[in-house]
């Protein structure tokens, strides 16, 4: 009877992989499927695919500035993470991705489906000019010579 009980308990997880920025939302939606349909056949439960969006990434992944971020959350064992991460490897549209334990003995039943959720993604894509310059403020701001003699006024005040 514990065995019974004990083989329902699943695991909880979460995986969030990078797809290459010029896919369709058909194409997502398949990559998404795909994931679900793994998921069903290893015997775990999704709970929710939330796509962010177009973002960008820090450095260039795949000689590309952005990606689109796809989060998925699960339950399931050892060996469905695994094959999920096998075949998100194989996929050509997927350049990174990341698996993270979230809690231990989950029952399946306590935790509802969810609905998906797709959100926007970065805003600035759309706004040209708007974006933050390299060192972090916008344009427009404090000059560095401005910033520059202050810094002088304080180091011979001290000395």
């Amino acid at each position: 009877m514990a065995e019974t009980q004990a083989a329902q308990r699943l695991r909880e997880y979460e995986t969030i992989f990078l797809v290459k920025p010029d896919l369709t939302d058909d194409n997502v939606d398949k990559l998404k499927e795909r994931v679900r349909g793994i998921v069903g056949r290893e015997g775990g439960k999704v709970l929710r695919f939330t796509v962010w969006g177009k973002k960008k990434t820090l450095f260039p992944i795949a000689k590309q500035p952005r990606a689109i971020y796809v989060h998925a959350s699960y339950l399931g064992g050892s060996r469905l993470v695994a094959e999920i991460e096998r075949n998100l490897k194989n996929l050509d549209e997927v350049t990174r991705y990341i698996s993270v334990k979230i809690a231990d003995e989950v029952d399946p039943e306590t935790r509802p489906v969810l609905e998906d959720l797709k959100l926007a993604g970065d805003v600035e894509e759309t706004r040209p000019g708007a974006a933050p310059d390299r060192e972090g403020g916008f344009r427009g701001g404090e000059s560095s010579e401005e910033s520059s003699s202050e810094s002088e006024e304080e180091s011979s005040e001290e000395a």
